[in-house]
C-alpha cells in the first residue's frame, strides 16, 4: 500500500504550488468543525475574506472558540459583512453532535457547506462512547454529523439551485496501514479490543480511521447518488486530503513519533493556511467531486487498495456496520441518506 504513494506524496508536498482560493461565498452560511486552529481556523478565516454570510465555528472549547473568532476578525475585518459565530460541539460525545445538529436544525435557515474538519490523532488506546477514540471521532461521530446534516443541506439545495456540499478532511496516511482488522467478522468491534491491538507506538490507529472514513463516506455518497430520486435538492459528498501539515493534531504523540515528526514537518511540511487552500477547494464542490478523493485541489485516486475488489468489498462491510450503529445511536437517521 505505501511504496506506490512515496513518490507521489513527496511531489505533492514539495513541488506543488497550491491555488489560493477566489471563489465568493456571499450570502451563504458555512459550518466549519474544529476551526480553533490549525486548517479549519484557516478555512474559517478564507470563507470570511471570501463574503460568506455567516460562519460557525463549531469547536470542542468555546472559549477556545471565542479566541480563534477574534482571531479572524483582527486579521479580516469580519462582522462588517459576516457573522462569526461559535458553537460548542464535541466529537466523543454522541449526545453533543445530536444536540449540535438539532441547533442547525431550529437556528438557522440555510446551510449552503459543511466542512467536516475536526479529527483526533490519539496515541494512547482510550475509548470513548463504544468505539476506541480515533474511530468514534474520525469515523462514527463524523459521520453521524454529516448524515444528520443532510436535511438541512438539501432544504437550502432547493432554495437557491445549486448542491450543497459536505467535505471531509481525510488523509494521506490511509495509504500507510495494512489494516489487518478488516478480516475480523465484525470490523469495528476488533478495532474497539485492545487485547488485539498491536500498535506499540500508536500512529496505526489514526491511519485506520482514516482509511475506514474514507471507505465510509464514499459508500454515503453512493448512497446519496442511489436516492436522489427520493429527495428534492442535492448534495455532494467528498474526501479532501491536506497534505502533511503543520497542525497541532499530533500533540498526544509519544516521544519517538514526535522526533519523527518533528524531523518530517523540516523537511515536508505545508503551513495551516496552504493546507486550508485543499479545503476551500472541497468546499468549492461541484459534480465532479462527488464520491472523490481530493488531493492537491483535483479529483484524485485514494490508495490502489481502496479502489480494489477487496476494497469495494470492505466499504460494504463498513457501511452495513456503520448504520446499524447510525440506527441505534438516532432511530430514523438513515431516512435522511
Amino acid at each position: 500500500m505505501i511504496y506506490p504513494y512515496g513518490l507521489r506524496y513527496v511531489q505533492s508536498q514539495l513541488c506543488i504550488d497550491l491555488p489560493i482560493p477566489t471563489r465568493s461565498y456571499t450570502g451563504q452560511t458555512v459550518i466549519i468543525t474544529g476551526s480553533n486552529v490549525g486548517l479549519g481556523l484557516e478555512a474559517s478565516r478564507y470563507f470570511v475574506k471570501l463574503d460568506a454570510a455567516k460562519v460557525i465555528l463549531a469547536v470542542r472549547s468555546v472559549e477556545k472558540g471565542e479566541v480563534a473568532k477574534q482571531d479572524i476578525v483582527s486579521t479580516t475585518g469580519a462582522e462588517k459583512s459576516t457573522r462569526i459565530e461559535v458553537w460548542e460541539l464535541d466529537l466523543c460525545s454522541y449526545e453533543s453532535v445530536k444536540h449540535f445538529a438539532s441547533r442547525v436544525e431550529t437556528d438557522l435557515d440555510r446551510v449552503d457547506v459543511v466542512v467536516e474538519n475536526a479529527g483526533l490523532f490519539m496515541y494512547d488506546f482510550l475509548m470513548a462512547e463504544e468505539d476506541e477514540m480515533n474511530i468514534t471521532v474520525n469515523v462514527v461521530s463524523t459521520l453521524l454529523l454529516g448524515v444528520l446534516l443532510l436535511p438541512k443541506l438539501r432544504e437550502t439545495s432547493v432554495k437557491t439551485k445549486k448542491e450543497g456540499v459536505l467535505t471531509i478532511v481525510g488523509s494521506w496516511t490511509h495509504w500507510l496501514t495494512p489494516f489487518s482488522e478488516r478480516k475480523a467478522e465484525h470490523i469495528f468491534q476488533r478495532l474497539a479490543d485492545k487485547k488485539q491491538s498491536g500498535d506499540k507506538l500508536g500512529e496505526n490507529r489514526y491511519y485506520v480511521s482514516k482509511l475506514v472514513q474514507l471507505l465510509c463516506a464514499r459508500q454515503l455518497a453512493e448512497e446519496i447518488t442511489k436516492n436522489r430520486p427520493k429527495h428534492q435538492g442535492d448534495v455532494v459528498v467528498s474526501v479532501v486530503n491536506p497534505g502533511f501539515v503543520k497542525t497541532q493534531i499530533t500533540r498526544n504523540a509519544s516521544a519517538t513519533f514526535q522526533v519523527f515528526l518533528k524531523g518530517m514537518q523540516t523537511a515536508l511540511s505545508r503551513t495551516a493556511e496552504q493546507g486550508a487552500r485543499t479545503l476551500m477547494f472541497g468546499a468549492a464542490g461541484g459534480q465532479e467531486t462527488h464520491g472523490k478523493y481530493l488531493d492537491d485541489c483535483k479529483v484524485s485516486d485514494p490508495s490502489v487498495w481502496v479502489l480494489s475488489p477487496e476494497g469495494e468489498d470492505t466499504q460494504g462491510r463498513l457501511w452495513a456496520e456503520l448504520k446499524a450503529k447510525l440506527e441505534r445511536i438516532r432511530p430514523g437517521i438513515l431516512q435522511n441518506v
